[in-house]
């Protein structure tokens, strides 16, 4: 604690003698005025500002560390979760179902509470689940927030604001520790906003949510993209959405998938859009199962529109679009050459209905 030096009253009357009065409320209001500041000064300097993370554990808090056969990931539609989805992450990682080997599970997410923790610990495998509420770069560099999630087996992040996802998360620590995870053959997952941030083109909806019709009818109007964020070999050059075909997301996707060519991004781009109560894993050799109640569709952008241009309305030519239900798989790393349909987009009109 800082010193704080106070002239006492004898002192005050002796400096002013000539006004005793005048002078001593003058100096006694001024030396006052010190004082304060430097304790205030002084308690601040005692109570440093500390990024202190949420934290909800259940489960073993040891570090379980077994050997690992991904990288796998999981991408859920949003709404219900697919539990199935969640406990073939488990198993795929640990390479066995209803073996010994046990995973440590940790839930990312920028608000909310410890929801997932009691559901997932009761699945077969696991060994200990934790929440984190993250909710600033400086709580994702914390070192203990680092290095929970650089030690777990399974990551999944929670739904919410892709915005504050990336927003918080981007270029930190945690960023690479959660590609760590990966590296090493662990799984990463997530729901909604936490399976769109999984693909290479994040659509960040900083600006605002966009929808369909206002996508087509300026594919640059309010829509920004965050670029080099996570990096998944078997995601790479794609767009995620989700509460897909409910909340009728097609005319974003292709107009997403379309500034990706127009932009130079890439050379093709690929939308999967995933339905509510759905959930798509892709396993270690990049294919991809529907898992749940609907179907996913895969939306490929192979060549430069007709017309992407700001404040003017998507004209494209022959969208390939794969349907694929649930049980049903598909190649990401070696796209179909059969089973899509085809749709255009025509002055920001979809030619047919796209599902």
């Amino acid at each position: 604690m800082a010193k704080i030096a106070i002239l006492s009253r004898s002192r005050l009357l002796n400096l002013n003698q000539k006004h005793p009065a005048k002078n001593f409320t003058k100096n006694f209001t001024k030396n006052f005025k010190v004082a304060a500041i430097l304790f205030i000064t002084a308690c601040l300097l005692s109570f440093p500002a500390t990024a202190k993370v949420q934290r909800y554990i259940k489960g073993n808090p040891a570090n379980v560390n077994p050997p690992l056969a991904g990288a796998v990931y999981n991408l859920g539609g949003g709404g219900t979760d697919v539990d199935s989805a969640i406990q073939w992450m488990i198993n795929s990682v640990r390479g066995c179902q209803k073996c010994s080997s046990k995973v440590d599970v940790v839930i990312i997410r920028a608000a909310g509470s410890d929801a997932y923790n009691q559901p997932i610990y009761a699945m077969d495998g696991v060994d200990s689940v934790e929440t984190l509420v993250i909710t600033s770069k400086m709580e994702a560099n914390a070192a203990d927030v680092v290095e929970t999630v650089k030690n777990a087996e399974v990551i999944f992040f929670a739904g919410g604001d892709q915005c504050k996802y990336v927003s918080n998360f981007h270029n930190t620590k945690l960023e690479k520790a959660i590609e760590s995870v990966s590296n090493r053959g662990g799984a990463v997952g997530g729901t909604s906003a936490g399976a769109m941030i999984q693909s290479n083109f994040v659509y960040n909806a900083c600006a605002s949510s966009i929808e369909s019709p206002n996508a087509l009818n300026d594919p640059y109007g309010n829509i920004d993209f965050t670029y080099n964020f996570l990096d998944w070999t078997h995601l790479k050059y794609t767009v995620i959405d989700t509460h897909f075909d409910k909340r009728d997301r097609m005319g974003r996707l292709m107009a997403f998938t379309a500034r990706q060519v127009q932009d130079g991004k890439a050379k093709t781009a690929m939308g999967i859009g995933v339905s509510e109560a759905t959930s798509v894993v892709v396993d270690r050799d990049g294919t991809a199962k529907v898992m749940g109640e609907g179907a996913a569709y895969f939306v490929l952008a192979d060549h430069l529109p007709k017309v992407c241009a700001k404040g003017k309305p998507l004209s494209y030519a022959d969208f390939k679009i794969w349907k694929v239900n649930s049980g049903e798989t598909f190649s990401l790393g070696n796209y179909p050459k059969q089973g899509y349909y085809l749709r255009s987009v025509d002055r920001g009109k979809i030619d047919a209905n796209p599902y």
